[in-house]
């Protein structure tokens, strides 16, 4: 089977579990400047490089994989966020993105082969891309409406380099993910669809999307059901939603998603709000309680958590979802649907 097949296969027996955040999670280890710099010679200041640890200390981000795995993740994500030129040109550091990449998923691909030695399930790596912090659809320039940091073939160019060195490592999938610009979406979905050309196979896309508001819509304006047509031309194995806000703000969303992906849905929520300290304080089995109950009304296939979880999260929504159906992909009528910032549908 490929890996997409194998994928469906596992998602057909019982809801899966996706692994948990990295930002925060790496907060709680108390780095300094010595441990993100290391050795590598880096002219500016690191900390808070989080995606350079796997150079500098391979054995923190080994100890969050294991730790997310030994919770329950039947798919591990790669800590690549911003393992992008344009993301480490704020740290100097644009030289070292295959190298980032490459040492990222070489950590989950090992791990996730031994996991799944030990029992025999599968275990899958998502090679993670962020949404870097340009973007296609606005201007940063208010008195220029039509000002571009960036342009299409540049972002296609950049998300292309991690993506070659991610699948090169090992990653299964790509997961784009924290979309908060559906363009810039769109541009790394050309960079995979380039990379199939060249290795005359399928590299299978995730995709996940992230709200700003209560609206529904992500930065660029679009609702999730605009977001979802304006992507499904792509054929991405899941598609969802995550960070922004916790379950119970996403609750509406993951509905009307459901109803209208012929995917996977993975939602991976945060803990919560964060506090007045920016902490996030919402209980792994208060979380769990949340996610359970879109598996209970057939609305998800994978769950995990984004900013603020912990492996205690996600070893709590593991438990809370065992022995549910999983949702059932829907067949939907083949009819032209479109997409501006609104879905629209030309009935047949």
């Amino acid at each position: 089977m490929t890996v997409r097949e194998q994928l469906l296969a596992e998602a057909a027996k019982r809801v899966l579990i996706s692994d948990g955040a990295w930002g925060t999670q790496i907060q709680t280890w108390g780095l300094g400047e010595a441990d993100y710099a290391g050795s590598l010679g880096l002219t500016r200041e690191q900390k808070g490089n989080n995606d350079m640890l796997a150079l500098t200390r391979p054995d923190v981000i080994e100890s969050i994989s294991r730790a997310y795995l030994e919770a329950g993740s039947d798919i591990l994500s790669t800590n690549t966020f911003n393992s992008t030129s344009i993301s480490q040109a704020d740290y100097g550091a644009e030289h070292l993105v295959r190298e980032l990449n490459l040492a990222n998923v070489q950590i989950a691909r090992r791990l996730a082969d031994e996991y799944a030695a030990k029992d025999g399930r599968p275990r899958f790596v998502a090679g993670a891309i962020g949404p870097t912090n340009k973007t296609l659809s606005l201007s940063p320039d208010v008195n220029d409406p039509g000002y571009r940091e960036i342009d299409w073939d540049y972002l296609v160019d950049v998300y292309h380099e991690q993506a070659v060195a991610l699948v090169e490592g090992g990653a299964d999938f790509i997961l784009i993910e924290t979309i908060f610009d559906t363009l810039n979406a769109k541009a790394g979905i050309m960079a995979v669809k380039r990379l199939e050309r060249e290795l005359g196979r399928e590299v299978p896309l995730m995709l996940s999307m992230t709200l700003t508001d209560l609206s529904g819509r992500n930065l660029s304006g679009h609702t999730v059901e605009a977001f979802w047509y304006a992507v499904r031309h792509a054929r991405p194995v899941t598609v969802g939603l995550n960070c922004s806000f916790g379950a119970a703000q996403l609750r509406p969303h993951v509905r009307a998603l459901s109803g209208i992906a012929d995917a996977l849905i993975m939602v991976y929520p945060n803990a919560g709000l964060p506090n007045e300290l920016g902490e996030y304080d919402e209980m792994p089995e208060t979380t769990a309680a949340m996610v359970r109950d879109w598996a209970a009304h057939g609305q998800v296939n994978v769950l995990g958590g984004c900013c603020g979880s912990t492996p205690a999260h996600i070893a709590e929504m593991a438990k809370a979802v065992k022995g549910l159906e999983p949702r059932a992909v829907p067949q939907l009528e083949p009819v032209t649907r479109l997409a501006g910032l609104e879905p629209f549908i030309i009935a047949a």
